[in-house]
């Protein structure tokens, strides 16, 4: 079984602390603050053995170099090979998906997102997902590189997951994204009773990460961009005539930008 720590880092990020749970070697999953995994450590007799990352972004990247300066740079690094991120000892080259044999975790299947950055990458262990900021929870990132039909692309790949997988995305949006899921489908009863879940974890400051794909195919507006009542809401806002699922994810993610 794969045991998940949460480490929060600057204001709204994740960083997973991973291990099986027959285990003490450990792997961090975008870690944005050295320090933050350090401090974290230091607190568990976990040793830390590697770093995953999804994408090159600083907060993803930020403490590669002073964990390996910490632990002699005996650190495996995985990371996508086609985004320039420093440190990495095993470059990754995913056209699609693949499976790797990620020492003391096993086997991992690694898929190409593109969308928020293009080289950007998943990684799916023991229904558990963790996506960096491909998948939020009610959400997607933001269209920083990739297009549109990159995007909806990685997400339906996402999407065909086994409901029961926990996704792990790498912030704390899941509020906000409510609100504007929320503003384009008000009658979904589903989002309503997930918003409500949502707001009693926050009042106490508990993350509402993870998610599963089963929720977010009910309540992400992003992953029901084929659904009826979407389309229409998109029809609508933009005055648009029938529309279909690339132009649905289009005008949304637009939508989502400015809101």
């Amino acid at each position: 079984m794969l045991n998940v720590h949460t480490i929060p880092a600057f204001n709204d990020n994740y960083i997973w602390l991973i291990h099986q749970e027959s285990s003490h070697f450990a792997y961090v999953v975008d870690p944005g603050c050295g320090q933050s995994v350090i401090d974290y450590i230091a607190t568990t007799d976990l040793e830390l053995v590697g770093i995953l990352i999804t994408h090159h972004h600083a907060d993803h990247t930020g403490g590669i170099t002073l964990l390996q300066q910490h632990f002699n740079h005996t650190l495996k690094v995985y990371g996508p090979s086609n985004e320039k991120i420093a440190g990495l000892t095993y470059p990754l080259s995913i056209e699609s998906k693949t499976t790797l044999d990620i020492p003391h975790l096993g086997a991992t299947t690694v898929m190409a997102v593109p969308g928020h950055t293009l080289g950007h990458i998943a990684y799916y262990m023991q229904q558990s997902l963790f996506c960096g900021d491909t998948l939020f929870s009610a959400g997607c990132g933001r269209l920083f590189e990739g297009t549109p039909e990159q995007m909806l692309k990685s997400l339906s790949m996402l999407a065909q997951l086994p409901d029961d997988t926990k996704v792990y995305c790498a912030h704390e949006y899941t509020q906000a994204n409510i609100d504007f899921a929320l503003h384009v489908t008000p009658k979904n009863q589903q989002l309503i009773e997930y918003a409500d879940t949502v707001k009693r974890l926050r009042a106490q400051n508990i993350p509402s990460i993870p998610s599963s794909i089963g929720i977010e195919k009910a309540i992400n507006p992003f992953l029901r961009c084929h659904i009826n009542e979407t389309q229409l809401a998109i029809s609508a806002h933009f005055k648009l005539n029938k529309i279909d699922t690339i132009q649905t994810f289009t005008k949304l993610r637009l939508w989502k930008d400015s809101f």
